[in-house]
C-alpha cells in the first residue's frame, strides 16, 4: 500500500470533488491550503488552522534550508513536530524563489546559486540536493525543484521548460523516501504549445501529482484561465491538480471550474495584515470610517470566530490602533472564507450544480466593497 493515493469522489463538468490521503491524513479537493513560509502562518497558531478548517498547510524548502535549517529540524522530529501541526504538510522546492529572488541568484544547467537574503552566504540548490533537504523536513507532500521565468518571454519559457523536465527527472533519481509523495511541475508560460508538451512530458513520468507553475506572476487573468482551459484535456484524470500560488476567491472558483484541486496563497494572510477582508460579495478595507460605529461582523453569513464574535466597528478599532489582534482576527476569517467556499464548491460539483453556484458566485462578487449604509 503506498503512502499517498487520490480519488475522484465526483465530477460535474471539468470540477472534480476528490480525496487525497497521505500518512497525516485526508485532504479533500478541491482545497485551499494556508502559506506557512517558515514552519507557521503567520498571525494564527496550529489550533486555530485546526479550528477554521484547514486540512494542510505549505512551507517553504529554501527559507527553512536558510532558517533554521533542515538538520535541526531533522533532529527535533520533523517539520510536523518542529510547527506543531498534525496534519499533512507540502513543501514547495524553492522554485518559486528562482522566479521572485532574481537578483540574488544565478541559475544554470545544473542548479541554482542564491545569495541568502539574510546574509548574504552563497546557497547551491541542485535537484537532488533540493530533494535530500525536503526528505530532512519530512512534509507528506514535496516539489521537484523548477525554473520558473518571466511569463511572457518565449525564449526565456521554452529554456526554463527544458531545464525544469530535465530537474524533474533528476529529483525523481534522487528521492529515497517512500512515505512522500513528490510532485512534478509543468511550466511553459502563456504558450499553449509549450504548456501542453510540458503537461505531458511530466505527465509521462509517472509523478503522483501534477502541479502547474509559473502562473500569477505577471500575465493577466485573462491569460491564466486560457492557460487551464488548454491544458486541462492532457492532465492525467486520476492524479491531483495543483495550481500554485493562486488564492482569491474569484481564482478559486474559477480554476476550480476548469479542473484544479489544489491551490495555496499568501494572499488571504497578506491582505489580513494589510487590514482588508474577504467576503463572498468582495473585499471589505476595515481601515474605512464608515465603519467606525458599524456594528456587524464582516460577514453575516460565516461562522468563523471572528465573525461570531467581533464587529467591523472593534476590526477598525484595532487596524487603526495598530494592534497586534486586528491580523489574527482577519486571518481567521480570510482562511476560513476560502476553505468554507471549497467546502461548498465541493459540495455543488458532487450535487452536479457547479455550474449554477459558480455562474452566481462570481456574478455577486466585485473585488472592491463600498461600505453598505447602516440599517
Amino acid at each position: 500500500m503506498t503512502a499517498f493515493s487520490f480519488s475522484v469522489d465526483g465530477r460535474d463538468g471539468r470540477a472534480r470533488a476528490g480525496t487525497m490521503r497521505t500518512p497525516h491524513g485526508a485532504v479533500p479537493t478541491p482545497a485551499f491550503a494556508p502559506v506557512g513560509t517558515q514552519a507557521t502562518v503567520k498571525a494564527v497558531t496550529p489550533a486555530q488552522l485546526e479550528a477554521l478548517g484547514a486540512s494542510l498547510v505549505l512551507a517553504n524548502t529554501y527559507h527553512l534550508h536558510l532558517r533554521p535549517g533542515a538538520e535541526v529540524v531533522e533532529r527535533v522530529g520533523g517539520l510536523h513536530r518542529f510547527m506543531g501541526w498534525p496534519g499533512p504538510i507540502l513543501t514547495d522546492s524553492g522554485g518559486y524563489q528562482v522566479f521572485s529572488l532574481a537578483d540574488h541568484r544565478r541559475i544554470d544547467l545544473d542548479g541554482v546559486t542564491f545569495r541568502s537574503h539574510l546574509d548574504g552566504s552563497s546557497q547551491r540548490f541542485t535537484p537532488e540536493r533540493v530533494i535530500e533537504i525536503q526528505e530532512r523536513l519530512g512534509a507528506d507532500i514535496i516539489m521537484a525543484l523548477d525554473e520558473c521565468p518571466v511569463p511572457h518571454d518565449r525564449a526565456a519559457n521554452e529554456r526554463a521548460m527544458r531545464r525544469t523536465h530535465q530537474w524533474a527527472e533528476r529529483c525523481l533519481a534522487a528521492k529515497k523516501r517512500d512515505d512522500q509523495a513528490l510532485f512534478g511541475i509543468a511550466q511553459g508560460g502563456v504558450f499553449e504549445d509549450l504548456r501542453l508538451e510540458s503537461v505531458q512530458f511530466i505527465a509521462g513520468l509517472g509523478f503522483p501529482g501534477i502541479a502547474i507553475g509559473g502562473l500569477s506572476v505577471g500575465e493577466s487573468k485573462a491569460e491564466m484561465l486560457a492557460v487551464l482551459e488548454s491544458i486541462e484535456p492532457a492532465l492525467p484524470p486520476e492524479r491531483p491538480r495543483y495550481l500554485m500560488g493562486v488564492g482569491s476567491l474569484e481564482d478559486f472558483v474559477q480554476a476550480v471550474m476548469r479542473g484544479i484541486d489544489l491551490m495555496d496563497c499568501v494572499f488571504p494572510t497578506r491582505l489580513a495584515r494589510n487590514h482588508a477582508a474577504l467576503t463572498p460579495l468582495g473585499r471589505l478595507h476595515l481601515r474605512t470610517a464608515a465603519y467606525a460605529e458599524d456594528p456587524r461582523p464582516i460577514d453575516a453569513d460565516c461562522t468563523c470566530y471572528t465573525c461570531r464574535t467581533f464587529s467591523r466597528a472593534y476590526l477598525r478599532h484595532l487596524t487603526v490602533a495598530g494592534e497586534m489582534l486586528a491580523a489574527t482576527l482577519l486571518t481567521i476569517h480570510n482562511l476560513t472564507a476560502l476553505i468554507a467556499l471549497a467546502g461548498r464548491l465541493r459540495q455543488a460539483i458532487l450535487e452536479r450544480r457547479a455550474e449554477p453556484f459558480a455562474a452566481s458566485f462570481l456574478a455577486s462578487y466585485h473585488k472592491h466593497r463600498l461600505p453598505e449604509p447602516l440599517p
